[in-house]
């Protein structure tokens, strides 16, 4: 099992299967244990395109078959971080079917939301080949088995990215307990907006932070009070030396249901106009419209963000930006070229639950090929 800092990855329970599993599995297993085991192949496949991400589901049918005393063979079609077509078989694991029946509720849980996650991942990256991002998805995910799932598939998006591409990719995330799948000892993050409201001002806040993290870069959340511009420029008029050196960063948070200070829909319009004039002529669906040009984080928003900053003699503040980055606001955000340094991303992993779903047949018998009517496609070809 992948570790870091000490943790070892949510292992399942040999004791917890038989409540965790599907009963028609169940049942299956007490047939096979009364009339005969047979030795099966199992075709694994998706129905979208995806990123190959089978490690998590590997590590699970190897302990399993230790704990049980026996052995499954894993073949894998395509390396991890690859691509891989719809109703493409992934892999196939052969072995026992006594003791892998019981197991493909699981192992399916442990494949499917990873290899739609990467391919997520992997698609924001190369939008936006010079940005870094960091995954803080960890308080969005259903406890901690899917935060160290989604983490390690932002890990195998980005290393694919930065294979064919060229782009930075997800750099870091917010958990000590899944930082080695980045390379790191320990998670990142400087505040919520709970400090700033603890401080009582954004300077305050980013004052408190200083003192107690003095060797840190500071990032500031900028967007509690509404005065996103305004709060920035006072950080940075108190930390001047931290400005000039680059350690400095400014993070906009803003939610949808308000512009950023400052602007409107005209002057968000104005500003595109003037910054990225590309991104707002010809046709834009409503939805790339309001990344553009509408309330929340929107490209105009970050322009606003540079220009004042440039303006004010702090061109060397990063700006991070997170709230509602999913891979369709990144290809946006590419297009009207959006000055971002950072991004922060939270729920998109996996943006569409309904697509990471896993299915796996089995497509042999003691050897001998059988699958179900209008599954021939997962029968291994003539040489394999």
């Amino acid at each position: 099992m992948a570790e870091g800092n000490g943790r070892r990855n949510p292992r399942t329970r040999p004791e917890d299967v038989p409540v965790l599993t599907d009963q028609y599995f169940l049942k299956t297993k007490e047939v096979v244990r009364r009339f005969g085991d047979r030795r099966v192949t199992y075709a694994v496949f998706m129905r979208r395109p995806v990123i190959f991400a089978p490690r998590l589901m590997i590590e699970f049918l190897e302990q399993m078959a230790a704990d049980r005393g026996t052995r499954f063979e894993i073949e894998t079609n395509y390396a991890e971080g690859a691509w891989v077509g719809a109703g493409e078989p992934m892999l196939y694991v052969t072995g026992s079917l006594y003791h892998l029946v019981d197991l493909e509720t699981l192992f399916l849980q442990k494949l499917g939301p990873a290899c739609v996650a990467a391919y997520n991942a992997y698609v924001m990256a190369t939008e936006l080949p010079k940005v870094a991002f960091f995954a803080m998805d960890a308080r969005h995910c259903a406890g901690e088995e899917m935060a160290a799932m989604m983490a390690y598939a932002a890990s195998v998006g980005s290393n694919a990215a930065r294979r064919e591409t060229g782009a930075t990719g997800f750099v870091a995330n917010a958990t000590d307990a899944t930082a080695h799948y980045f390379g790191n000892e320990k998670g990142r993050g400087t505040m919520p907006h709970a400090l700033i409201g603890y401080a009582g001002s954004t300077v305050r806040a980013a004052e408190m932070f200083r003192e107690s993290f003095p060797d840190e870069t500071l990032t500031v959340l900028v967007d509690y009070f509404g005065r996103e511009i305004s709060d920035s420029l006072a950080v940075c008029r108190r930390f001047p030396d931290l400005a000039a050196s680059g350690n400095l960063a400014v993070r906009l948070d803003t939610h949808g249901g308000r512009y950023v200070e400052g602007l409107d829909l005209s002057k968000s319009y104005e500003i595109l106009e003037r910054r990225a004039p590309k991104s707002i002529r010809g046709y834009r669906t409503e939805q790339e419209l309001r990344f553009l040009v509408g309330t929340g984080v929107s490209a105009a928003a970050i322009w606003a963000m540079r220009q004042a900053l440039d303006e004010a003699g702090f061109p060397k503040v990063k700006i991070v930006v997170s709230s509602g980055f999913t891979p369709a606001k990144c290809r946006v955000m590419a297009v009207a070229e959006a000055p971002i340094d950072v991004i922060g991303t939270g729920s998109y992993l996996p943006e569409i639950w309904s697509e990471t779903y896993a299915t796996a047949d089995i497509v042999s018998y003691d050897g001998e090929p059988r699958v179900k009517k209008g599954r021939e496609f997962l029968l291994r070809k003539p040489g394999q």
